[in-house]
């Protein structure tokens, strides 16, 4: 392990398919890969279990939290190589038509150390004519997480969250120092938004990203936008990925949280307020406008 402060973190960009055994595998074999090269944390992208539009066969490919083959084979794996494992997310099946889009922080000892149920659910019409109802399957969540790891607090979240930046502010009131964002962004608004937005919840907050990725052409007919990021606190980009399976990894040095926070102390300069609604136009005003 690391020392206090600093630590390895090691972020797995994958191309999940419909089957969750394959899905689970490939995971396994790139989380070890990451241990053999020193990694302390490692996290996995949204949907590591299944990447599956076909309602049917979604539900009948899922499980529980209790019998997931996935969250099982992870603690496991955790336990095994005395690593924190964090898995962006797997579909967790709630009721016969209705799942979690549900990430998991796993500690050393295999212990779930916090669950998060992502929030904001991704229902959009792109102009490329892709369109999507994350909500029609996914029950969203109601509670913004935080999960304290030996190095510093870090805000969980996934995906379509990066678009809502109170959140992060938020996680960052609450401690956090390092901000999760493992995602699927689709190739045409990762393309445009992805490296910019996560550029800026660094920045505005002070915190260290960490976001694994979805890349490349799925089973399913989806094309994710991959480029796995670790992120500083000043915004520079310390590792990318590409759009092929693989590991990508930085190391971590909590104390440039503290330096970025001194240099610019927006956390400690927020103001509430109160939004007035626009007052109705004054009759003279419009009669000056209107004179020839």
């Amino acid at each position: 392990m690391s020392e206090a402060g600093t630590f390895r973190a090691a972020l797995i960009a994958m191309r999940s398919g419909i089957t969750p055994a394959a899905n689970i595998e490939t995971a396994v074999k790139l989380i070890e890969e990451a241990k053999a090269a020193g990694a302390d944390y490692v996290q996995t992208p949204e949907m590591t279990n299944i990447m599956e539009v076909k309602r049917e066969r979604l539900f009948a490919a899922i499980r529980d939290e209790d019998a997931d083959p996935a969250l099982a084979t992870f603690r496991d794996l955790a336990r095994k190589h005395g690593l924190y494992i964090h898995i962006g997310s797997l579909a967790i099946k709630l009721a016969a038509d209705r799942a979690a889009n549900r990430g998991f922080v796993i500690d050393p000892q295999g212990e779930i150390a916090a669950r998060y149920d992502k929030i904001h659910m991704f229902d959009v019409d792109l102009a490329n004519g892709e369109s999507y109802r994350e909500s029609r399957n996914y029950r969203p969540g109601d509670t913004a997480i935080t999960a304290d790891l030996p190095w510093g607090r870090l805000g969980v979240t996934v995906c379509y969250d990066l678009r809502f930046p109170a959140l992060y502010r938020a996680l960052a009131e609450a401690g956090a120092t390092m901000l999760a964002i493992p995602s699927a962004f689709t190739q045409q608004t990762g393309e445009a938004h992805w490296h910019v937005l996560n550029r800026a919840r660094a920045i505005e907050n002070g915190c260290f990203v960490l976001a694994a990725a979805q890349g490349g052409k799925h089973e399913n007919g989806r094309e994710t936008f991959g480029h796995s990021l670790i992120v500083d606190p000043w915004g520079k980009v310390l590792a990318e990925g590409g759009t092929e399976p693989g590991v990508v990894m930085a190391e971590i040095d909590l104390s440039q949280v503290t330096a970025a926070r001194a240099r610019i102390p927006s956390l400690q300069h927020g103001r509430r307020f109160e939004i007035v609604e626009p007052m109705a136009e004054p009759a003279h005003l419009h009669m000056v406008r209107s004179k020839p």
